[in-house]
């Protein structure tokens, strides 16, 4: 128990990590600008822990137009070198180029569903999954669903979409709910988004 009186599953000792897991992790998101938001971010965090991108996340919102898709993908190579010498973000040229490039199947893939939301969330029939685990130890870095979200969006040009990265986007837009059940969050969620 914090000292607010809240059990958390995580985030309690950062401020910013603790809203995040409070206000957005889980929820499910249907705005596509979001979820391009957490394309991103999530690719960004390759290799890297949360916390490092979530305390950069207002510069990438800041310098990556609010994480509109549309200007994003006319970023040209000299705006790529740009960004690249950034130090508000990461400045890994291969995760650069890919948002720009993502940015662009993004688009393609909102013409052709029209959104991206309706695409993403055909997968879970609109309805995020309910996972009841008690602990770590019983979550996957992947699963089969993950595996075929990032096969179809690799086929689609999208890159830093592995199964793992698309896990744990899974989590961040509220696919599913991964909150321990011993968590205040995970009851919240269950009672409002999944019946």
């Amino acid at each position: 128990m914090t000292s607010d009186g809240k059990n958390r599953c995580w985030g309690d000792k950062d401020p910013l990590a603790r809203a995040y897991h409070d206000d957005e992790w889980g929820v499910p998101v249907h705005d596509d600008q979001v979820l391009y938001e957490f394309i991103l971010l999530e690719g960004v965090q390759a290799g890297l822990s949360w916390s490092t991108v979530l305390k950069r996340r207002e510069n990438y919102r800041r310098v990556f137009d609010g994480f509109d898709p549309l200007k994003i993908a006319e970023y040209t190579p000299e705006r790529v070198d740009e960004l690249v010498q950034d130090a508000s973000i990461i400045r890994n040229r291969r995760k650069i180029m890919s948002h720009v490039a993502n940015a662009k199947a993004f688009l393609r893939v909102q013409e052709e569903y029209g959104s991206f939301d309706e695409y993403l969330w055909a997968y879970v029939d609109h309805r995020p999954i309910m996972n009841e685990f008690a602990s770590w130890k019983e979550m996957t870095a992947e699963t089969d669903l993950s595996k075929r979200i990032s096969k179809d969006l690799k086929r689609r040009g999208f890159s830093f979409v592995g199964p793992t990265i698309m896990y744990a986007y899974m989590q961040s837009v509220g696919m599913v709910n991964d909150h321990l059940t011993s968590c205040f969050r995970w009851r919240e969620i269950k009672e409002q988004y999944g019946g």
